[in-house]
């Protein structure tokens, strides 16, 4: 016997993550009382996670074109021409919320989502990346979400059979109770074979592939749209549960279906389920749809339409078919396996209409349903500048071998070894480059062609300065494409915010637009997709902005790739940029100061173009045999980390006069990168970087197995990375 729905009150409403003006524009749209289903429908569609509509004015700004862009925001994922006839998916997603209360299937149900966004345009899967943030290591629940999130990451990821080839850790107080947990899918697709999900021609039968639909995960969309409370751990039922087995399945199932022409479109039932994916594809398609629930494959009794409407159950897909071609595509998906069900049509109506036990459960002007979404330009103020700290006001407390090894042992500068060990990255045989390097290399087919990624961010800069910091995060990427000697494509994001109601955060989330939006242009990097995830904070305290770009570059030969270290003695190496020894916001600052204060360091993108074309043209014409750029730490820890691949030392000359050596050495000046030469070529090689405007100092020699530092005594290799490689496994093993 069916239940019957609930009364509709104010509490529940609000239960729903609707305000009350919110509601009543739901009301009038529909002209009537809503019923319980509808109700569901629109907390779903008309939430931040869904709606954007906080930050969908601010969107509008970033550019978003470009020659090679075949598709930008708007579909599953973005697409660009990669030549050839092929194509690169990618897309990057959050799954924070999921992740804090059940870090196991959070984080693997993020993965789940975002290979879904890939394949479901066509793409076979070559690589995932992620970004990770964690609260302080000394919170009580930090280390359990650490291991949680590792194992769902290489649990989905290496049973599913894609790479998982690169990515960021970090660690800060600020995310205590509201870790963040960002996916990142890229893949390739034959470019006259990509799949969208407009919906066309009327009387097309809708249908449901995958796995069945349970009650795991319910209300998740609603979740990840709403700050933390001290109960938050009670919301695990709205985390979904996922089956990475299946999800093979389902991929070889929709490559093949594909195939056949029987697709006209098809989406993912990611947030919001069924409701989401119904929705956005007719819409698309300036088309109805009607739905019968009776027909939904389950795996559980007695679920009502708003249950079924709300699911958030993995592995599944929503497809408008050929009608003449259902028998051929009902044959690929029984011989895998997998449910395919019939369970609705388009109309010419422009209604959304759920029908359940007979019953009409929802009928609602489709359309409407997300251009009618609130929009909101919510009040924000600026992040207020802080003072550039000189150099000569920083007095150092340890020697430059101490802050080195400090560095470079912290929980931020330490190796990434242990989580990535968890992970497949060389599975499918393509990985050219893995973790560790600037950037990860995936090769394209047989070809001599490939794929640089990564994930970049530093959000004690953007914190300090959101535009500044937006620039940063998007000249990062760019340089660690520029340093494997990839010429960088486009980006995808995910912008990690916390509550967009009050100013201050609202004003962090502009600022970083405007400093990515600004990047993007000047570097000729264009945002194809993205996702933004706000309401990231608990009991009122909100993350630090973390606005993640996902990088991906092409490499023309990944046979000249540049080595990632020293790895053979004798060659010169130099530092190409400008280095005026910024410390403000640096490493060295917080870590080994004990002090967060000042300016980041700016981002001059005319700069960080020509130093940038400047040494990839070197890469690519075979100059230069080991490239890293700087970033966190400096000259110093970027030195040191090419010291670790091989064990080759070096030793530097005197650093330049009239400049502190500790702020030579780490500061975080922008638009450099560490190179090796051939001793003779050096000279050529000055001199052809004086020519072009970038600057360039002669530092030292490699070789040996030391390292010396200007007036500092040798450091053994061995030792450093000792301490580099420790931090990880020790504190995972409870020891610290």
């Amino acid at each position: 016997m069916t239940r019957p729905d609930p009364v509709i009150t104010p509490e529940i409403v609000a239960a729903h993550g609707l305000k009350p003006q919110e509601w009543e524009r739901f009301v009038a749209l529909v002209g009537r009382t809503p019923t319980w289903t509808e109700l569901g429908i629109v907390s779903a569609m008309w939430n931040e996670h869904c709606s954007y509509k906080s930050s969908r004015l601010h969107l509008r700004g970033l550019p978003t074109k470009g020659p090679h862009v075949i598709h930008g925001p708007g579909e599953n994922a973005g697409v660009i021409d990669i030549g050839n006839g092929l194509a690169c998916i990618f897309k990057m997603e959050s799954h924070n919320h999921p992740s804090f209360i059940e870090p196991y299937q959070g984080a693997a149900t993020g993965v789940g989502g975002i290979l879904r966004d890939v394949f479901t345009m066509g793409a076979r899967p070559v690589a995932c990346l992620n970004a990770l943030r964690f609260g302080s290591p000394d919170h009580p629940k930090t280390r359990h979400l650490v291991s949680g999130v590792v194992a769902g990451i290489g649990g989905y990821g290496n049973s599913f059979g894609v790479p998982t080839v690169g990515g960021q850790v970090g660690f800060d107080p600020s995310y205590d109770g509201n870790i963040l947990v960002n996916a990142m899918a890229v893949g390739i697709a034959k470019t006259d074979a990509i799949f969208t999900s407009i919906a066309t021609g009327i009387g097309n039968p809708i249908v449901y592939l995958g796995s069945k639909t349970g009650r795991d995960g319910i209300g998740g969309a609603a979740m990840a749209s709403a700050a933390f409370d001290k109960d938050a751990l009670s919301k695990r039922p709205t985390v979904q549960v996922g089956d990475p087995f299946a999800e093979k399945l389902l991929l070889e199932a929709c490559l093949e279906l594909m195939q056949t022409g029987a697709v006209i479109a098809i989406q993912d039932m990611g947030a919001a389920g069924l409701t989401s994916s119904a929705v956005e594809m007719g819409a698309k398609g300036n088309l109805g749809i009607e739905l019968d629930l009776d027909a939904v494959p389950c795996r559980e009794t007695g679920m009502s339409a708003y249950e079924m409407m709300l699911s958030e159950s993995q592995e599944r897909m929503l497809m408008v078919l050929h009608p003449d071609k259902r028998e051929a595509a009902e044959a690929v998906f029984r011989k895998w396996e997998l449910d395919f069900a019939v369970i609705g049509k388009t109309t010419d109506t422009l209604r959304f209409v759920i029908k359940h036990g007979g019953e009409v459960k929802a009928d609602l002007p489709i359309k409407e349903l997300g251009d009618e979404a609130p929009l909101y330009d919510r009040p924000h103020v600026a992040a207020p500048k802080h003072p550039v700290i000189a150099a000569t006001n920083v007095v150092p407390p340890v020697s430059n071998t101490e802050a080195l090894t400090r560095l470079i042992g912290s929980p931020d500068g330490c190796s990434k070894r242990w989580v990535w060990e968890q992970y497949d990255h060389l599975i499918g045989g393509n990985t050219v480059s893995g973790p560790g390097a600037d950037a990860a290399v995936v090769r394209i087919g047989d070809g001599p062609k490939g794929l640089a990624l990564t994930c970049d961010v530093t959000p004690r800069y953007c914190a300090a300065d959101p535009v500044e910091g937006g620039r940063q995060a998007v000249a990062e990427a760019w340089r660690n494409l520029t340093a494997m000697g990839a010429l960088p494509q486009a980006l995808t994001d995910n912008l990690n915010f916390g509550n967009p109601e009050k100013p201050e955060a609202m004003g962090e989330l502009v600022g970083c637009l405007q400093g990515i939006g600004e990047a993007g242009r000047a570097l000729d990097f264009p945002i194809v997709s993205g996702n933004v995830s706000l309401y990231n904070e608990t009991t009122g305290k909100g993350i630090l902005p973390t606005p993640t770009i996902g990088g991906v570059g092409l490499v023309a030969d990944v046979s000249k790739l540049p080595k990632s270290g020293f790895d053979r003695a004798g060659d010169v190496v130099l530092l190409l940029g400008e280095t005026t020894g910024w410390l403000g916001r640096s490493a060295y600052l917080q870590d080994v100061c004990g002090r967060r204060e000042g300016a980041p360091p700016p981002v001059d993108l005319a700069t960080e173009k020509r130093n940038g074309d400047f040494v990839r043209a070197a890469i690519t014409s075979g100059r230069v045999w080991a490239v890293h750029d700087l970033s966190d730490g400096g000259l110093a820890v970027a030195l040191a980390e090419m010291t670790f691949p091989s064990g080759v030392g070096a030793s530097l000359e005197a650093a330049p006069t009239g400049l502190p050596p500790h702020a030579f050495l780490f500061g975080e000046d922008q638009a450099r990168y560490l190179v090796t030469i051939a001793s003779d070529d050096a000279q050529a090689f000055l001199a052809a970087a004086n020519a072009a405007g970038v600057p360039a100092l002669k530092l030292g020699l490699t070789g040996g197995t030391t390292l010396t530092l200007p007036g500092e005594p040798p450091i053994v290799v061995a030792d450093l990375k000792a301490v580099h490689e420790g931090f990880l496994p020790a504190y995972m093993r409870g020891e610290l």
